[in-house]
């Protein structure tokens, strides 16, 4: 699973994420690379619900 899809799946909208905080972005990318997608949930579920009050995905699919 890639970054963007794991970011559409939480409700994210990743293009306005990534114009709008780039380095944000950039960071999470690199820690979700790295570790599963269920323990980078856990490691930054408080920031994942602030980020899909700021980014949300408008036309979830």
């Amino acid at each position: 699973m890639t970054f963007e899809v794991y970011l559409q799946q939480k409700k994210i909208d990743s293009v306005t994420f990534q114009q709008r905080e780039p380095e944000r972005w950039q960071a999470f990318k690199q820690v979700f690379d790295q570790i599963s997608p269920e323990s980078f949930t856990q490691q930054k579920l408080f920031l994942i619900n602030q980020i899909r009050r700021n980014y949300p995905l408008v036309n979830p699919v």
